[in-house]
C-alpha cells in the first residue's frame, strides 16, 4: 500500500510540526504529501513551502476548489509548482459545495459535473501549450465577452513552458457521476469516506468512466487514492479512544459540512446504509448539540471508514483496502513515530 501524508488545511494557525513530519514522511518511503483547502489556508503555498526540503515524494491538493481560482490561474499554479519541485506536481481538483461556493468565493454552484469538464479541459490546453488557449465556455469563456467585456480580450499561450503536459490530475469525487467523470477525464480519483465493504460498487462506478471513449487511463494507469484515518493502538482502551477521536470528524462532515438536503458528504455515508444514523446525525449538530450528535455515529460507520487497531489488524486493514481497490491511502499523522510506525507497517 503506498501512503500519503494529508497535512489537511489549517486551523486557526499553522500546524507548528508540519516541516518536521513532511521530512519524516519523504525519510520513511511515504510516496506523497497533500495540503487541502477549505476557507482559510490555500492548498499550493504549504506545498511550496514545505515541500521545498523534499526531493522525492509526490507534492498534491487534496483537493485545490475550482471556484477559487480561474481554470488559467490553477494551471499557473501546478505548473510552477511542477517546476520548483523537478516535476513532482499531483492536481487534485474538487468543486466543494454550495455553501463555500456561492458563501465563500461568491460564485453558483449549479452544473458542477459541466463546469468540471470545462475547467480540467482548459488546465489541459495551457498544460499542452500547443496553441493560444480558448474556450466557448459556458462556464469559463476565453476570451471573456460577456458583460462589461471591452472587446479587448485575446486566447494566450502560457509565458512559461510547463515542464509536463502530463501532469496527474485527480478528481475528488463523491457519486457516481462524478467518480465516473473521474475515470474519463482523470488520472487519479480523491475518494473520502471511502469503505472496502462497497468496493464493487465504487470499481463500478469508476470502469463506466474508464470505458468511455477518449478516457485517459485505463485502470492500471489510474490512481485511486483514498483518504482514511489509520491509528496503531496498544489496546482496547486506546483503540475506544480512537474510535471516540474519529466519530467527532465524522458528525462534523455529516451533520456540518454541507447544506440541509444538500450535504454530499452525508451521502456518502447514507449510501453506505447509514442513512438514519446521518439523518439523526445532521439534526443533533445543526441544532447546536454537538455532543450527542458525536454519540450517534454508530461504531459500524466507524469500523467501515477507518482502520483503528494493534498492529495486526492494521496490517490486516491496509490489505483488505488495497484488495478493494486503493491504490493509496491519504493519512492524517500527529508525530514522527506515527510515520514511521504506519511506513513499516504499508511495507510488510
Amino acid at each position: 500500500m503506498r501512503l500519503g501524508l494529508q497535512l489537511g488545511y489549517w486551523g486557526a494557525a499553522p500546524p507548528a510540526d508540519a516541516p518536521e513530519l513532511v521530512l519524516a514522511a519523504e525519510a520513511a518511503g511515504f510516496d506523497a504529501v497533500f495540503a487541502a483547502e477549505s476557507w482559510g489556508s490555500d492548498a499550493f503555498t504549504p506545498l511550496a513551502w514545505w515541500g521545498s526540503t523534499t526531493s522525492r515524494v509526490l507534492l498534491g491538493t487534496s483537493v485545490a476548489q475550482l471556484s477559487a481560482r480561474a481554470p488559467t490561474a490553477c494551471a499557473m499554479h501546478a505548473l510552477t509548482l511542477d517546476h520548483l519541485s523537478g516535476g513532482r506536481a499531483v492536481l487534485g481538483l474538487g468543486v466543494s459545495g454550495p455553501q463555500v461556493v456561492e458563501g465563500w468565493y461568491g460564485g453558483p454552484f449549479g452544473k458542477p459535473l459541466a463546469r468540471t469538464r470545462e475547467y480540467v479541459s482548459i488546465i489541459r490546453q495551457v498544460l499542452a501549450r500547443e496553441a493560444p488557449v480558448s474556450s466557448a465556455g459556458p462556464h469559463y469563456p476565453l476570451p471573456y465577452a460577456g458583460a462589461g467585456s471591452v472587446g479587448l480580450g485575446k486566447p494566450l499561450r502560457p509565458i512559461t513552458h510547463p515542464l509536463r503536459a502530463d501532469l496527474p490530475i485527480w478528481l475528488g469525487a463523491e457519486g457516481p457521476k462524478n467518480v465516473a467523470l473521474a475515470g474519463e477525464i482523470a488520472d487519479g480519483w480523491l475518494a473520502i469516506f471511502y469503505s472496502p465493504r462497497l468496493g464493487p460498487m465504487y470499481t463500478e462506478w469508476l470502469d463506466e468512466g474508464l470505458s468511455r471513449p477518449g478516457a485517459r487511463r485505463t485502470r492500471a494507469e489510474f490512481t485511486v487514492a483514498a483518504s482514511c484515518t489509520v491509528v496503531v493502538t496498544d489496546g482496547p482502551a486506546a483503540t475506544a479512544a480512537a474510535v471516540a477521536r474519529t466519530k467527532q470528524s465524522l458528525a462534523l462532515y455529516a451533520g456540518g459540512m454541507g447544506a440541509p438536503g444538500q450535504n454530499f458528504h452525508a451521502d456518502v455515508l447514507s449510501r453506505m446504509g447509514y442513512g438514519e444514523a446521518v439523518a439523526e446525525i445532521g439534526t443533533l449538530f445543526r441544532a447546536g448539540r454537538r455532543e450527542e450528535a458525536v454519540a450517534a455515529v454508530p461504531d459500524e460507520l466507524v469500523e467501515d471508514t477507518a482502520i483503528i487497531g494493534e498492529a495486526s489488524g492494521v496490517r490486516a486493514g491496509l490489505a483488505r483496502w488495497s484488495a478493494a481497490g486503493v491504490d493509496m491511502l491519504l493519512v492524517g499523522c500527529r508525530s514522527v513515530a506515527q510515520i514511521e510506525q504506519l511506513a513499516a507497517l504499508a511495507s510488510n
